[in-house]
């Protein structure tokens, strides 16, 4: 065996995909744990958790360019974005009336459920997400 036949195994442990999978699921999970709350009543967990999945994203989104996974850092930011943007243009129908914001907030919640749990059915088989 000749100095160029030796692999290098000291870099750092997985492998970037694997690394960039890691993340995704870490943020995938924070995502869900905020999402399964919005819509189970009396089961608020703090907005941090959903800013520190956000930050995560936004953080390691350049390391996925060019990867299948890239499409989750993108569709978890656009998932959050929208559903931040929802719940602030309805935030005052929820003050005026509150049953109707109620369940604006509940479709809203809903939505946002079925995104993260659809991404991650996807990461799950190792395919980018559409849309």
């Amino acid at each position: 065996m000749s100095n160029n036949d030796i692999i290098d195994v000291t870099t750092k442990g997985a492998p970037p995909e694997d690394s960039l999978k890691t993340w995704g699921w870490v943020s995938y999970i924070l995502h869900l744990i905020v999402a399964v709350a919005a819509v189970v009543p009396g089961a608020q967990v703090s907005i941090a958790l959903l800013i520190i999945a956000l930050v995560m994203d936004l953080v390691k989104r350049d390391d996925a360019a060019g990867t299948w996974q890239a499409s989750h850092f993108s569709w978890r930011i656009r998932t959050v974005l929208w559903a931040g943007v929802l719940y602030v243009l309805t935030f005052p129908l929820f003050l005026l009336f509150y049953l109707p914001g109620a369940i604006a907030w509940l479709v809203i919640s809903v939505w946002f459920l079925y995104r993260i749990v659809r991404g991650m059915v996807a990461m799950n088989a190792g395919k980018p997400i559409d849309g």
